[in-house]
C-alpha cells in the first residue's frame, strides 16, 4: 500500500510515476475522498472545541449561580453529533482504504520505462547453451521416454495443468528441493521455516494478493469460519510472520527460506503454456524472503538475486538476468529482476525466478515494523525471490542434460542426493 502522506503531498507526481506502469491513478476519487475526510475532521474538531467551550461556560455559570440549562441542553446534543461524524469518518476511511488497496507500488527510479516483456533489458548472461549433435526434445517428450512423467493420469486424477511424476524422476524433483534448501541455509544464512499451506484473507491482503487477484487463488470455503486460501507462493505465509509485529533492530536482517507447494488457478492464462510443466495449478518452489532496514534493501535485492543465481551456476544451467520494465512489473514490486533459464526444447530463455524489492509496500499493509536507531517504530522493507521454482528447474535439467539415447545426465551437485546416480536411464 502506498503512503497516504505521499498521495496527499504529491498526488500528481504519483500519478505520473504510475502512468509508466500503464496504471491510471483514480485522482478524482482520491481528491473527493480526501476533501470529504478533511471536511468531517474539521467539523469534528469544531464540535470538540465547542464542547470544551460549553464545559467551561457551564462551570462558570454554575459558580456564579446563573441558569446553565440552555448551555447544558446544547452540550447534551454534542455527543450524538460527534458519534455520527465518527461513523461518517470511518466510512470515508474505509472507502479510501479500498481505493488504496487496488493501487500498485511505485516503480523505483532505476526501473526502465517500458510497456511489456519485450522492453526488459538484459543485465547479464551466464553459461553457453549446449550445442546438441541430435535434435533435442522438450521435457514432455524426455519425461515420456523415461516413463516417469505422466500428464494423462494426472488429468484423470485432477484435470488439466497437473503433473504425475514417479520413480527416479520424483526423486530428482525431491533432490532439487533438498539441494536448494541446503545451499540457502548453510551458505547464504537463511533460516528454514515450515509454514501453513492454507492462509486467511488478512495474510493475502498483506502481500498484495487480495483484493485485486482473488480470481488467481484457490479458495477453500468453510461452514464454521471464514474461508481460507491455498497459498500461491510461500511468500505469503513467510512474509506474514512479521505482520503486526515490531522487530528489534538487532534481529535484522531476517532471512527465511521455505520449500512449499504453490497453488494457482492461472485465471486468464488458458491457451498459454498448455504443454508440460511450465504453467501448472500445483507446483513446488523454494522461496527466499528477507525483511531488512530501508537503507539496505537495494543492496539486499542484489544479494538475494545472487543467491538464486548460485543454484543455477551449481547445476551448470545457462541463464540470463533481466530487469523488468515498468509495464511488466508485479503489483507489489518496486523493482524486480527475472532470472530466465535456457530451455533447448523451446529454444528460448524462460523465467525460473523473480527477485523483487517491495520496499515498504507490503509492510505498510501488514504493519510490519522494526525499532530504528532512535527506538521509534519504522516500516520494514520486504524482499523475496524463488530460489528456485523446483518444477521449472527439473524441466531445465531434463532438456539441457538429455542424452541421445533418451536418458538424462544427473548434474554432479545432485548426485549425492541421488545415491550416487549419474544417469537416469530411459524406459526399456
Amino acid at each position: 500500500m502506498l503512503d497516504i502522506q505521499l498521495l496527499r503531498s504529491d498526488l500528481e507526481g504519483v500519478a505520473a510515476r504510475l502512468a509508466t506502469r500503464g496504471i491510471t491513478l483514480p485522482v478524482e476519487a482520491l481528491q473527493r475522498l480526501e476533501t470529504a475526510r478533511r471536511d468531517v475532521q474539521t467539523r469534528t474538531q469544531d464540535l470538540q472545541n465547542r464542547r470544551n467551550a460549553l464545559s467551561r461556560q457551564i462551570g462558570e455559570a454554575k459558580r456564579k449561580g446563573e441558569d446553565a440549562a440552555a448551555l447544558m441542553s446544547e452540550a447534551a446534543a454534542l455527543p450524538e453529533e460527534l458519534k455520527q461524524l465518527e461513523g461518517e469518518l470511518e466510512r470515508i476511511q474505509q472507502q479510501l482504504n479500498d481505493v488504496l488497496l487496488g493501487i500498485p507500488n511505485i516503480p523505483h527510479a532505476s526501473v526502465p520505462v517500458g510497456k511489456s516483456a519485450e522492453d526488459n533489458p538484459e543485465l547479464r548472461r551466464v553459461g553457453t547453451p549446449r550445442k546438441f549433435d541430435f535434435a533435442p526434445k522438450d521435457h514432455v517428450d524426455v519425461g515420456a521416454g523415461l516413463g516417469m512423467l505422466d500428464f494423462e493420469r494426472a488429468g484423470k486424477i485432477s484435470g488439466a495443468r497437473f503433473t504425475l511424476m514417479s520413480g527416479v524422476l520424483a526423486r530428482l524433483h525431491r533432490a532439487l528441493a533438498q539441494f536448494m534448501l541446503d545451499v540457502h541455509t548453510t551458505e547464504h544464512g537463511y533460516t528454514e521455516v515450515y509454514v501453513p499451506y492454507l492462509v486467511n484473507a488478512d495474510s493475502l491482503r498483506g502481500t498484495g494478493n487480495l483484493p485485486k487477484f482473488e480470481e488467481d487463488l484457490f479458495a477453500v470455503p468453510r461452514k464454521d469460519a471464514d474461508k481460507l486460501y491455498l497459498i500461491p507462493t510461500a511468500e505469503v505465509p513467510v512474509t506474514n510472520i512479521v505482520r503486526d509485529e515490531i522487530v528489534p533492530l538487532e534481529r535484522l536482517p531476517l532471512k527465511f527460506v521455505c520449500h512449499s507447494p504453490c497453488f494457482r488457478s492461472e485465471a486468464g492464462s488458458y491457451g498459454k503454456d498448455t504443454r508440460g510443466m511450465i504453467r501448472q495449478h500445483q507446483f513446488d518452489k523454494v522461496e527466499i524472503v528477507q525483511m531488512v532496514r530501508p537503507e539496505s534493501s537495494y543492496e539486499s535485492l542484489e544479494q538475494l538475486t545472487g543467491h538464486a543465481e548460485t543454484i543455477l551456476r551449481r547445476l551448470e544451467l545457462p541463464y540470463r538476468v533481466v530487469t523488468l520494465c515498468t509495464g511488466d512489473m508485479g503489483f507489489s514490486s518496486a523493482k524486480t529482476y527475472d532470472i530466465e533459464v535456457w530451455l533447448p526444447g523451446q529454444n528460448a530463455y524462460r523465467e525460473i525466478s523473480s527477485c523483487s524489492n517491495f520496499e515498504a509496500f507490503q509492510a505498510r499493509r501488514m504493519q510490519a515494523r522494526f525499532r530504528n536507531d532512535k527506538g521509534k517504530p519504522e516500516l520494514l522493507h520486504t524482499l523475496n525471490g524463488s530460489g528456485l521454482a523446483v518444477g521449472r528447474t527439473l524441466v531445465a535439467i531434463l532438456e539441457n542434460c538429455q542424452r541421445s539415447d533418451g536418458g538424462v545426465d544427473v548434474p554432479a551437485v545432485l548426485q549425492p542426493y541421488m545415491g550416487g546416480m549419474q544417469v537416469i536411464e530411459p524406459a526399456r
